[in-house]
């Protein structure tokens, strides 16, 4: 059996009986790219001689010593590429700096090795919006594996890579791992610190962790988060073992099922799969009511004014000046701006930086901005009020398996509505995590579907608790 297959549960035990060694590891990751990532296409870039210096220093008696995780392209490491998936970042950037979450995960004895292929900051749901290539879903290579951490959710679930870290904002982790076959899953909101994460939209961008099995990201998420002084909304709260709660039945735990979340537009498919992976849950003694949250609705509009508003202002600094992209053509100030940002973005990034440029701007800040301020209220209150009656909420995590390369390229609204069930738990800050949930056949293809868990803030350990009982049931 390669290595690349097994949990970090199993690696671990492996090194500890030193029937293996981190070195191994990694030369054992790295074959399996060199192989296979030519078709899949999830990573960027990889330093083996950097990977393996670590290696040979790694202690592995820490929690995560000597494994090696794979990094989505838009969080530094410090003397590595971070493109963001754009050509504004490709060219000459560095990272002069480390995220907190990687020091996390040294700290816990882990190597990061890779860089992964994602939506141009991490705009998109496809990750065909990469100006670096195409990522493709290792279930179906004519497929997309979602976005933006496409390739942490390509890499992970095409076994060349033994997990990832990858960014949610509205479902961009959640939603790749339901349709490439993995677990993916959003910590609350402050729980992992966003400092070095380059910031796609500020109050909704949240690290999190890519894996084979719940216990696996369990385990990355106890070594992820913590407060962090450098980032503002960083939670000082104490971060419990979530591996801890791993095992413990769920008999009585209440789950609800969101009448909004059943709805027209739902592949009847994958209703078939969610609905029998919640008869699942309900065998194992759940027990199972019907919920609303009645603003479910006005989820996708408000994230697409919210998200694009801060967007705009976020990648204002990149203006070709001290980094990045520059034009060579420009004849003054405004045109060096104007040409270099032309040249650098991509079609998505520009829309939404007008879009977002636009609701900030004079007249429309009302109309537009302020009211989706207080719809993004009214999606917390539903939860909040949801959460009186019940313990999780549980759904489909995309209303659709993985759809054909180019399929909706000219069709960006319809492209929106893929995150339709992962928006909301953005919106309220909340924990969430996809899950695989069967597979279904659909047009030629054998294709992952995922169920998504969702808590109220803070409780990673019920989700972790549920997740894992539903996956080992």
């Amino acid at each position: 059996m390669s290595l690349t297959s097994l949990s970090l549960t199993e690696l671990r035990q492996k090194l500890s009986a030193k029937e293996i060694s981190a070195s191994d590891l990694v030369r054992g990751v790295a074959g399996a790219i060199e192989s296979r990532n030519p078709e899949l296409g999830a990573y960027l870039t990889w330093d083996l001689d950097a990977a393996l210096k670590e290696a040979e220093s790694a202690d592995i008696t820490q929690p995560l010593g000597g494994l090696p995780i794979a990094i989505k392209d838009n969080i530094n490491v410090e003397g590595q590429p971070c493109t963001c998936g754009s050509k504004i970042l490709a060219e000459n950037y560095t990272a002069p700096y480390t995220a907190t979450a990687i020091t996390h995960l040294r700290k816990a004895g882990a190597i990061p090795f890779g860089r992964l292929n994602m939506d141009e900051f991490a705009m998109g749901s496809s990750t065909e919006n990469s100006a670096l290539g195409l990522t493709r879903n290792p279930a179906a290579l004519d497929r997309i594996p979602g976005g933006s951490s496409g390739g942490s959710a390509s890499s992970v679930a095409g076994g060349i890579a033994l997990a990832a870290l990858g960014s949610d904002t509205g479902g961009s982790i959640r939603q790749p791992a339901a349709l490439c076959g993995c677990v993916g899953m959003k910590p609350t909101y402050g729980r992992v610190s966003r400092f070095g994460l380059i910031a796609f939209a500020s109050s909704l961008d949240q690290i999190g962790p890519l894996t084979r099995t719940v216990a696996d990201a369990a385990l990355l998420t106890n070594h992820l988060c913590g407060f962090d002084p450098r980032d503002s909304t960083s939670l000082n709260e104490p971060v419990p073992d979530f591996t801890a709660v791993l095992g413990h039945d769920i008999k009585g735990l209440r789950i609800g099922l969101p009448k909004e979340y059943f709805i027209d537009g739902l592949h009847p498919e994958v209703e078939a799969a969610v609905r029998k992976g919640i008869a699942k849950l309900e065998a194992l003694g759940a027990r199972i009511e019907e919920i609303s949250l009645p603003h479910t609705e006005a989820g996708v509009a408000t994230y697409y004014v919210l998200a694009p508003a801060e967007a705009s202002a976020n990648l204002a600094r990149f203006d070709g000046v001290r980094y990045g992209h520059r034009s060579t053509s420009a004849s003054d100030l405004m045109e060096h701006y104007l040409k270099s940002r032309s040249e650098g973005f991509g079609p998505e990034v520009k829309r939404r930086i007008l879009l977002g440029t636009y609701v900030l701007s004079s007249g429309y800040y009302d109309a537009y901005y302020l009211q989706a301020q207080k719809a993004r209220t009214l999606i917390k209150d539903d939860f909040t009020k949801a959460f009186e009656k019940v313990d999780v909420i549980v759904s489909p995590t995309s209303p659709t398996p993985a759809h054909k390369l180019g399929e909706l390229t000219d069709d960006p609204l319809q492209a929106y509505l893929e995150d339709v069930f992962t928006i909301p738990a953005n919106l309220a800050g909340l924990p969430a995590i996809s899950v695989p949930c069967g597979t279904i056949a659909h047009e030629g293809a054998v294709l992952p579907v995922g169920l998504q868990f969702i808590t109220k803030a803070l409780d990673e350990a019920t989700l972790f608790q549920a997740a894992h009982a539903f996956e080992v049931g």
